[in-house]
This record gives C-alpha cells, sequence and structure tokens, in this order.
C-alpha cells in the first residue's frame, strides 16, 4: 500500500470567511480528515486503537500557510506517517493546487493507554506499517514560549458540538479559542500565515475556557503568544505561537 495518502478537496460555502476565503480552521479539519482516512487504511484509525483500549492524542501542531484558496476551489491534500520517536509518530502534510503549494505541516501524535491515560510505545501495539521519512516541515517541537503578560482575554463555554468520538474537545477548537483573542485589527486584515500549538490537557463538555494573548514585537508580521486555561481550576489546557500575514 502507498504510504502517501493523497486526497482532493473542495472549498464549500461553509468553509469560507467574511472575505471569501477558507478558513484557517476548516482547513486544518481538511487536513485532520485525510490523516483520518489513511489512518483507517493503514489499520490504526481511532476505531482500530479502541479495540485495543488506546486512542490518539494529538500533541503538537506545526502549520504554515502559503495562500487560502477561496471558494468552490479545488485542492490536494498529501499526508504520511513519517518518523517513531519513543512514544510519539510524527505526521506530516502538504497541500497543493494548480499553481503549487498551500500548505505545509507536521503533527506529533501519542497512543494513550484509555485506562491509565498514559502513553504506550506503538510498536507493542499498531501494525508496522511503512513510514515515508521526507519532512514537511522540519520541526524538532521545543517547548514553546510561556505568556508573561496578557493583552486580552476572553472565556467561552464549551459546547457539546466541539467535542470528537473520543468526547473531549476537537484540537481545532483550541485554535479558535486562541485565534479569537487577536485584535481586530489583525483579525479584518490578515490571516495566520504559522500556527504552532502545544496540546496540554484534554477538556470537555460543560468546562469553561479562558483564552488570553500577547502581543510580540515583530512589526512586519505581527506575532502572538496565547494560552488557554479551564476556568474551574486554573489547569494549563495549551500553548499557542501564531504568526500573521498578508495572505
Amino acid at each position: 500500500m502507498n504510504n502517501i495518502l493523497k486526497k482532493e478537496m473542495l472549498v464549500r460555502a461553509v468553509d469560507v470567511d467574511f472575505q471569501g476565503k477558507i478558513r484557517a480552521d476548516m482547513f486544518l479539519n481538511g487536513l485532520m480528515e485525510a490523516a483520518s482516512e489513511h489512518a483507517a487504511r493503514l489499520g490504526v484509525s481511532v476505531l482500530d486503537m479502541f479495540k485495543k483500549n488506546l486512542t490518539w492524542v494529538l500533541s503538537r501542531w506545526h502549520i504554515k500557510f502559503l495562500r487560502y484558496p477561496g471558494l468552490w476551489h479545488i485542492f490536494d491534500v498529501h499526508t504520511w506517517p513519517s518518523l517513531r520517536q519513543g512514544t510519539f509518530s510524527l505526521r506530516e502534510f502538504e497541500v497543493f493546487d494548480e499553481k503549487g503549494p498551500l500548505v505545509q505541516a507536521t503533527t506529533s501524535w501519542l497512543a494513550l493507554d484509555l485506562a491509565s491515560k498514559r502513553p504506550v510505545r506503538m510498536e507493542q501495539f499498531l501494525p508496522d506499517f511503512e513510514l515515508e521519512t521526507r519532512r514537511a516541515l522540519q520541526d524538532d517541537f521545543e517547548p514553546l514560549p510561556r505568556l508573561e503578560e496578557p493583552d486580552l482575554e476572553r472565556e467561552y463555554p464549551v459546547f457539546r458540538s466541539y467535542l470528537d468520538v473520543n468526547r473531549h474537545v476537537t484540537s481545532t477548537a483550541y485554535i479558535l479559542w486562541a485565534l479569537e483573542t487577536t485584535p481586530e485589527d489583525i483579525l479584518l486584515e490578515l490571516r495566520p500565515s504559522e500556527i504552532e500549538i502545544n496540546y496540554r490537557a484534554e477538556t470537555f463538555y460543560g468546562d469553561r475556557i479562558i483564552s488570553r494573548s500577547q502581543r510580540l514585537s515583530e512589526p512586519e508580521k505581527p506575532t502572538f503568544l496565547h494560552t488557554l486555561l479551564r476556568a474551574g481550576d486554573g489547569k494549563e489546557l495549551a500553548l499557542l505561537r501564531t504568526v500573521w500575514s498578508d495572505l
């Protein structure tokens, strides 16, 4: 079986923002859809994992957006598993259209024991499928800096519609909450050209989320640090860094 999945996708009306281009979170949903399909073909989908009392947990994202396609635009997602590093498994993404590359991204995943909530070494439980060791985006996933002095803060409820098959909040919801604490002038004029996220803890239906942001001093490409906390106990849920450009 080919170790790279290639999937054609379409920018639908529900995917675009007020300027008629695909939203960053919907772009990432497309990548996750391709990853889920490929995992199923390799015999390691979430449903396959459940049978072994395991599940997948996304630990890190690093995405570079080169262009944002518009309504009804067709693009191709390429994705493949690249490396296994201890308890971590890396998966890569490249997105293209007829003019060239749109997105480059890399992700890091953990296989988690559902009973103990602890990561397991994948070679003990998963089939030995072929890896494509090429990286779409080189990243050693060093720790992200923590926000020191927030400029903006907002609070959001966790709706049931945010939950995935694991019954915890889907990965793109975290990104939505973080982007919404970017200043309005940035949101109206620019788009993320780069997003890095480190998922730290799960969150569930009924929780309330505090999203904070801090602007760093990069005037040409505005850059922000973000943190997401659970309002009830102050638990740190995710750290992010975003870079914004006129894309």
